[in-house]
């Protein structure tokens, strides 16, 4: 069973400058997962990624995750 927390925790940790800035909340409601990443405003930039493909990679690695285990999940980046 993966662990989707840790997991989107390892993948923020790698991009960003200020690693230790990196938290993520988890909200289980059932099988649904709701995951909030916040990062340092300088980072964001970076996480996101131009025209929003770093948040979109980091969405469908997350989704392949969760459905290992039966899962769905969102990713919400603040």
């Amino acid at each position: 069973m993966a662990d989707l927390k840790e997991t989107l925790c390892g993948i923020a940790r790698a991009i960003v400058d200020n690693p230790d800035e990196v938290t993520v909340v988890d909200t289980v409601d059932g099988k649904d997962v709701k995951l909030v990443l916040r990062v340092a405003d300088d980072d964001m930039g970076k996480v996101i990624g131009k025209n929003g493909k770093n948040a979109k990679a980091i969405r469908t690695v997350m989704k392949a995750v969760a459905a290992t285990d039966g899962r769905r999940v969102t990713v919400d980046i603040r």
